[in-house]
């Protein structure tokens, strides 16, 4: 066994990895620069080199007895390891040894000739990871020489190294084999042949420990991925590096006697989620190996209670000695970087909270007092803390609870069924076939981001904000005419986030200024403190809703977030059920759903991107959760009429699995997100002849890139393969935030020009044909840059 120790201390502490966008996100404000060509890649890689030392040094600070190494990534830690190992999908015609900055970031984000790659969450996280493309001509003949670079950084400034990867089973079932019916696990060994190739190089630099992450493992594996587990460590084991195993999000003890006889030097449990599991790794095991254990929770915010981990830690301190490693229960991606710098917290609330940095502290508490070193007085801080947030009033409204409590069926089901409802809904709408809508969001300008900066300043009157939004809104609606939408939005300008403007307005939420939490590439949210009982005091949107339907004569939708996704985007308290917190929120969304029914919007959208994110990873789970999140939603949709019609969406998850629970919601329309599988997702929809109406995205609004109309064109004729013409909406795949007017306007009205054709198409009885050179995937290496 490898002793990372420095000193006579036994009891070793580390982490599984750190945030990288940095405290005031400055990864995110070079990546755009860089993208918009305002740096060039040396000076993108000087702020890469510059956060990775102060996040090393803060773990040194800390007394860690390591740092770790490739935690960082430029976009994300699955797209880093395949290009580390050469996996680059050939369609772009890239070689991933010579791969530049400017080419990692089109895989990532696509260009004018190739879609980019696809883009799902990271098992049950709102973290977003780029899906490996596989294939039988893949190979994995090594890339980029990024990680030992970033080795050699550490190395020079003194620390002690530890390197983390993703493990190989968990790359290879996250990744996506691009052929029907290929069984990926064939690629297995030359996976290997590829991680014992940056093994020797970790070994010949004196890297002393490689992480290897196996979140997979709690997943219920196929019996044939748990059967190649043995042997693919045997071939990674014995190289002059010490592995650690690490598994995290869920119980693995269903396969403890595997794990335990892996040739691994150590392994990693998660002891936030699951406690129970401890007892199967400790009985047997091995005399000479670590046992990493979570203790600290990667994924929340608040403080850790100290005292009670360490009634659990001393004995197994006392058996196990320098074999037991201190983390936090995954990587603390998750969470925010640094709770000193929140100025506008009040004081009470902050010492319930712990951000990353916060939570190095709190292992380095955790190790002194099991080696001896006297910690007493941040202990007695740590007690009262917990003691405090307890027996808080701030937590806990009875009016709440019993609202909850006095709920019934009656409330979480519509009037009428579908069929009834949509008969209502047609008479009073009278949509065109295949009806166009957007997801609701559009594009978030510098300058509405300068004037919600300026009212939150005081800089700017309440009146003069109003009317600067409304100015937006207005803008937003006459395009929306101009381009010739049957559903528009009022393009929620107003809003900061779609959690976090909600829960601004609901009572039961606090808010840091800097608690910002990456999502996926630069995109970061700044999740919610949701810390007691959840009310509204007032109506939300309603006046925004109202203003924007008096400038149109269309259906203005109504925009929402659902009580599943403001629950899973928020840092939710411990304190409860979360199916608790859940149905407060639900309540409150339902008494703004009826307001808006009440100010005369009749289509109401209630996003649920979210849903099947908030899934248990084990099966036997699933029925529990899938009962009451949708409950949730049905009691925030079902207070109004047949003919007020409730739409909902759903993005960058797999559905499959969880078809009959998205039917249980009764949404009167789903959208949901399908472009970049090229509608791959929205088979299974047809094979479960889902019964309500749906919109599949036709375009991938995370990439910059304006696809033409017959490739958008192919896509409709693909849904209508499997969904019916009356029951089809067409729509882009999510908001338009995060996208400028040019592209935005040019990619809708390539979508209208696409919807157009179709429609007369189908009035005129003729098959939908599709100029099969335009419009073939870019993947086959047709170009796809549009001249519309």
């Amino acid at each position: 066994m490898s002793n990372i120790h420095q000193s006579a201390e036994k009891v070793a502490a580390h982490i599984l990895g750190f945030p990288r966008i940095g405290a005031r996100r400055e990864l995110k404000f070079a990546q755009e620069q860089f993208w918009r060509g305002e740096i060039g890649e040396a000076e993108l890689v000087t702020v890469g080199k510059t956060l990775r030392r102060t996040h090393w040094q803060w773990q040194r600070e800390a007394g860690l007895d390591v740092v770790t190494v490739g935690d960082f990534a430029w976009y994300d830690q699955l797209l880093g390891a395949a290009v580390l190992l050469g996996s680059v999908p050939a369609r772009f015609g890239f070689d991933a040894k010579t791969l530049t900055l400017a080419q990692y970031f089109e895989l990532a984000r696509g260009n004018a000739a190739q879609p980019a790659m696809e883009m799902t969450k990271w098992f049950d996280t709102n973290y977003h990871y780029l899906v490996p493309e596989l294939d039988a001509k893949t190979t994995f003949d090594g890339g980029v020489d990024w990680l030992f670079h970033e080795v050699e950084e550490a190395l020079t400034q003194g620390h002690q190294v530890k390197v983390v990867l993703p493990g190989p089973l968990t790359f290879l079932w996250l990744s996506k084999a691009k052929q029907a019916g290929y069984d990926k696990l064939a690629l297995l060994p030359a996976l290997l042949q590829a991680y014992t190739r940056v093994i020797d190089r970790l070994a010949a630099l004196k890297v002393q420990w490689l992480q290897l992450d196996e979140p997979a493992l709690a997943l219920d594996l196929p019996q044939a991925w748990l059967d190649a587990c043995q042997p693919a460590y045997d071939a990674l084991a014995a190289r002059g590096v010490s592995l650690l195993l690490a598994t995290y999000f869920d119980d693995v003890s269903a396969h403890a006697g595997l794990i335990k006889r892996l040739p691994v030097q150590g392994v990693h449990l998660d002891l936030v989620r699951a406690p129970q599991q401890l007892q199967a790794f400790v009985d047997g095991w091995h005399s000479e190996k670590v046992l990493s254990l979570g203790v600290i929770n990667g994924r929340n915010v608040w403080v850790s209670d100290l005292n009670a981990i360490l009634a659990t830690l001393r004995p197994l301190a006392e058996r196990l000695g320098e074999r037991l490693w201190l983390s936090a229960s995954c990587s603390l991606l998750h969470v925010p970087v640094d709770l000193a710098q929140e100025s506008k917290l009040d004081g009470e609330l902050q010492a319930w909270l712990a951000f990353a940095r916060q939570k190095l502290a709190e292992l380095s508490v955790l190790k002194g007092a099991l080696n001896g070193a006297d910690v007493q007085a941040a202990l007695a801080a740590n007690a009262q803390a917990i003691a405090s947030r307890k027996t808080s009033p701030r937590i806990h409204n009875p009016a709440v609870s019993d609202r909850v409590a006095a709920l019934t069926l009656a409330d979480s089901r519509r009037h009428s069924p579908f069929a009834e409802r949509q008969a209502a809904q047609r008479a009073r709408f009278n949509l065109p076939l295949l009806p166009t809508t957007t997801i609701g969001s559009f594009p978030q300008t510098a300058e509405i981001r300068a004037a919600r900066a300026a009212f939150k300043r005081g800089e700017l009157s309440a009146a003069a904000y109003e009317a600067a939004m409304k100015a937006e809104i207005a803008l937003v609606v006459h395009k929306q005419d101009e381009l010739g939408l049957d559903v528009p939005v009022h393009g929620e300008a107003e809003r900061n986030d779609m959690v976090e403007y909600f829960g601004e307005q609901l009572s039961g939420y606090a808010f840091s200024e800097y608690g910002w939490v990456q999502s996926y590439g630069s995109r970061c949210v700044k999740p919610p403190l949701l810390f007691g009982d959840v009310a509204r005091p007032q109506a939300m949107t309603v006046a925004w809703s109202r203003y924007a339907q008096s400038l149109t004569t269309k259906p203005m939708k109504g925009m929402l977030t659902g009580p599943v996704t403001i629950l899973q985007w928020s840092f939710v308290r411990d304190d409860q059920p979360r199916e608790t917190t859940c149905l407060q929120i639900a309540l409150a969304i339902r008494d703004e759903v009826c307001d808006l029914e009440n100010a005369g919007i009749g289509i109401i959208q209630i996003d649920e991107p979210a849903f099947r994110e908030g899934l248990p990873l084990k099966r036997a789970e699933w029925a529990a959760y899938l009962e009451w999140a949708g409950r949730a939603f049905r009691v925030s949709a079902s207070g109004v009429a047949d003919a007020t019609q409730i739409h909902t969406h759903m993005c960058y998850s797999e559905f499959n699995d969880i078809l009959p629970a998205i039917a249980a919601m009764d949404a009167d329309v789903i959208t949901i997100e399908t472009s970049r599988s090229d509608m791959e997702l929205l088979e299974a929809f047809g094979e479960f002849h889902y019964p309500n109406e749906i919109g599949p995205g036709v375009y991938d609004i995370h990439s910059p890139r304006v696809p033409p109309v017959a490739e958008m064109l192919r896509l409709i004729a693909k849904a209508l393969e499997v969904i019916p013409a009356d029951r089809l909406w067409i729509n882009p795949d999510c908001g338009l935030k995060t996208r400028g007017w040019p592209e935005t306007e040019s990619a809708l009205a390539n979508m209208l020009d696409a919807t157009r054709q179709a429609r007369a198409a189908l009035i005129e009885g003729r098959k939908l044909v599709v100029d099969a050179a335009a419009a073939t995937p870019v993947a086959a290496g047709a170009c796809a840059c549009s001249g519309h």
